[in-house]
């Protein structure tokens, strides 16, 4: 059988590709070597965000009961009871997607694809047996791992990645976590909520280096008042695995000498993760490179997300698929490249942002106002007890328009949409002030900044 589109791999840019190409009328397959919803549904993204949710529960049960009158005597928690939550969640999604596949007509297929030859997939199941495809089209989706350190290689037990990170069967006393990422902080985030002793080592200047300076600075004060050991700007110059335990020796402002801890997460990035097979040609790091219709140098395959490199994110990757897809066929569409997009973490305090930051308008020699407002000043942050944290949005002298905004606070990561529409549609100060905002919610935090940045905040 020859289909119209057949997608290597299954997560936020496969199955999105695979769904959308079916709704234009395409005969379409998706082969996945996992699950459907790839690595994000059900080891990253999703997964990790039900861990979070329960770290914070019980975070505010043990930290903030008293301030809510609540007396809780004796509390406790059952670690694989808190892991399998997380794992019945990204089971039930990953079944909706399969819903959806089957809804959609797009036939799922497990197991690992390849490229034979041209509109030629090889696909190898968990059983060895192989078979071979036919398609006018291929999409390339294949995604990417997380990306060790030589001098302490994956173990699974006391050197892991994400993924073991989420599905350790013991919770560990200690853990050294190499990375202060989005990722690294937010294991750091729920393992402490835990009681595990955590230590963060970033060689960076700052926690989440590519965010806001400011925002990074304040998310280390955060993390350190929580118990979190942080050791930014500190370099790893030696590491061993024990077995039981990990050393690592580091050399730093703040600290130097040997650390050890029963386990250590290396969450320093990701790496492509390839198809076998015939290859397309590559970025010098390793990455798919694709043109302005998301095509590799070979005919009729075409790649998208996280396997052609940064941004790493499910939702620029799930935009991307719908690019090269409806370029594909839908007649007259020019694909569109990402541009602005939101990044966010989900520790606790929540941080998202969008377009630039200070760091980098100052750089480029762009002059700018900044309108910051602290959630303090914002009475739903008071009345749930949330008043950590502010917005800064930064807009162009020149014109108004808005250039960026950043955010660390509670639901952050939700406030971020409307500073992503008022960014691609250069929204002013004026016009976002000039929108009303609900009151009592926490988006005012939004309306006062735009006000501030003007010198006319209220509430401050």
């Amino acid at each position: 059988m020859a289909y119209d589109l057949i997608v290597i791999g299954g997560g936020p840019a496969g199955y999105v590709a695979a769904i959308r190409a079916a709704q234009l009328g395409q005969n379409v397959a998706c082969v996945e070597a996992d699950r459907a919803g790839g690595t994000c549904l059900n080891w990253g993204c999703i997964p990790t965000k039900a861990l979070l949710k329960n770290a914070e529960v019980y975070q505010m049960l043990t930290h903030k009961a008293a301030e809510f009158g609540l007396k809780i005597d004796g509390l406790t928690y059952d670690w694989s009871a808190v892991v399998g939550r997380s794992r019945k969640v990204a089971g039930r999604l990953a079944g909706g997607i399969e819903f959806l596949f089957k809804k959609n007509k797009v036939d799922y297929i497990p197991g690992v694809g390849s490229l034979e030859a041209a509109g030629k997939v090889g696909v190898t199941a968990a059983d060895g047996s192989t078979r071979t495809l036919e398609a006018r089209h291929i999409l390339i989706a294949t995604g990417c791992k997380s990306r060790g350190l030589p001098q302490l290689p994956f173990n699974g037990t006391s050197v892991i990645g994400s993924k073991e990170a989420m599905v350790l069967a013991q919770q560990p006393k200690d853990l050294i976590i190499i990375g202060a990422g989005a990722i690294g902080v937010e294991f750091a985030y729920i393992y402490n909520a835990f009681g595990t002793k955590v230590t963060l080592v970033e060689m960076l200047p700052r926690l989440l280096p590519v965010e806001d300076d400011e925002i990074g600075e304040t998310l280390e004060k955060s993390l350190i008042k929580q118990g979190i050991r942080c050791l930014t700007n500190t370099r790893l110059v030696a590491a061993a695995d024990h077995g039981s335990h990990v050393e690592i020796s580091i050399e730093g402002p703040k600290e130097t000498g040997v650390l050890r801890a029963e386990v250590c997460l290396v969450a320093i990035g990701i790496q492509p993760v390839l198809p076998g097979g015939l290859q397309p040609a590559l970025t010098e790091r390793g990455y798919i490179q694709v043109g302005a219709r998301y095509e590799t140098s070979l005919p009729g395959v075409y790649a998208a997300g996280d396997i052609t490199g940064p941004p790493w994110l499910a939702h620029t990757a799930s935009f991307e698929a719908v690019q090269a897809v409806e370029g594909l066929y839908l007649n007259g569409h020019t694909p569109r490249q990402i541009k602005n997009f939101p990044g966010c973490t989900y520790c606790h305090p929540q941080v998202a942002s969008v377009g630039k930051t200070e760091r980098e308008l100052k750089a480029a020699g762009v002059e700018y106002r900044v309108g910051k407002i602290p959630f303090m000043a914002i009475g739903k942050a008071i009345a749930t007890g949330e008043p950590e944290g502010f917005a800064k949005l930064l807009f162009g002298k020149r014109h108004g328009e808005l250039l960026g905004a950043h955010i660390i606070g509670e639901n952050a990561t939700e406030l971020i949409a409307e500073m992503g529409l008022a960014l691609d549609q250069e929204l002013t100060a004026e016009e976002i002030h000039a929108t009303i905002h609900a009151h009592p919610t926490l988006s005012e935090v939004i309306h006062e900044a735009a006000l501030a940045a003007e010198g006319h905040a209220i509430h401050v």
